[in-house]
């Protein structure tokens, strides 16, 4: 099978580096555009495909491609959704999509009028730690922190827009949260659930909030609380992680360094060590569009996933902590 014609909007964005060889290997890709043409022009060399300033003007010159991968800032994803859907061109979307509930709405109910499948680069699916996670059964319970690096870290890895709020939509909350909040749900069983929150951008007093503290409570008495942040320090650790789910099996936990334990109901115990580090899931999830493209991304998260996740983000900024 001839590999897919693919375009990629977006690639200075700071996941592509983490799955650019496999997006190469796996696709055959004909145009790529960035707003920031100079950092463009090396995926463009290494997938020797031509380089535009514009995502339009990609689409404009292949109208017939196979396949699309929308990096682009957020203030522009719902309009590039939206365009590829026009063109019945299939998409994978990094999240959030948009930049407010009814923009990631637009783009959900145009692609299912459309019949155009969308895939979420929601990459802990499946992965080590909702794989040792799913050991205590359906959440009950369940605790996540994901600290992540200072804000100021976008502006050297070519995303700059990431620190300006109008074009972000917000900050750790909308970037980091809607990977747990999916996780939760997904494990819960449910779509639906109320959220309060507090946001402070205190720390580093950007425009975005550096840390955020979000309470999932569903209809059936789950509560999940998720924390995220941009504040940890920039450093080789990259990241503060801690997850911990009670349910019907007994409890599982994960900590930074990979030290991973579950008591089950009897009182036993097992150890682990997990690689709790996100990057090399990327390729992981190049390979599974490749895999499933045909089959209109079959078992992959999609549109209607991230715009629940979405909708509590959005309800997580509504409730969020006045100092920002």
């Amino acid at each position: 099978m001839n590999p897919a014609r693919t375009m990629v909007f977006g690639p200075s964005h700071w996941h592509v580096p983490l799955c650019a060889e496999r997006i190469g290997a796996r696709h055959d890709v004909i145009g790529v555009s960035d707003e920031d043409a100079d950092s463009a022009r090396h995926y463009g060399d290494l997938w020797d495909a031509p380089v535009y300033e514009r995502w339009q003007d990609v689409l404009a010159a292949h109208p017939d491609a196979d396949l699309a991968y929308v990096f682009v800032p957020h203030d522009q994803m719902r309009d590039a959704c939206l365009a590829l859907i026009a063109a019945r061109i299939p998409l994978v979307v990094e999240k959030p999509a948009g930049v407010s509930r009814s923009e990631v709405a637009d783009v959900r109910a145009a692609a299912e009028a459309a019949g155009v499948p969308i895939a979420v680069t929601f990459v802990q699916r499946g992965g080590p730690i909702e794989h040792w996670l799913s050991q205590a059964g359906p959440a009950v319970y369940e605790s996540t922190q994901f600290i992540a690096g200072p804000p100021g870290r976008y502006l050297t890895n070519g995303s700059p827009w990431m620190v300006d709020r109008a074009r972000a939509g917000g900050g750790c909350v909308i970037n980091l949260a809607p990977h747990f909040i999916d996780m939760f749900l997904r494990s819960a069983g449910q779509r639906r659930a109320k959220a309060s929150a507090a946001l402070s951008s205190t720390l580093h007093g950007r425009g975005v909030e550096d840390f955020g503290s979000l309470t999932l409570t569903t209809s059936d008495g789950r509560i999940g609380t998720i924390q995220v942040g941009y504040a940890f320090p920039d450093s080789v650790l990259k990241r503060h992680c801690s997850f911990t789910r009670i349910g019907p099996n007994g409890v599982a936990s994960i900590w930074t360094d990979g030290t991973a334990s579950f008591t089950d109901t009897a009182g036993a115990t097992q150890v682990s060590r997990l690689d709790v580090d996100s990057d090399p899931l990327y390729d992981r999830f190049v390979d599974a569009v490749a895999d499933t493209l045909d089959q209109g991304f079959e078992g992959l998260p999609g549109i209607r996933d991230l715009e629940d996740a979405m909708a509590i983000v959005w309800d997580a900024y509504s409730e969020g902590s006045p100092t920002l």
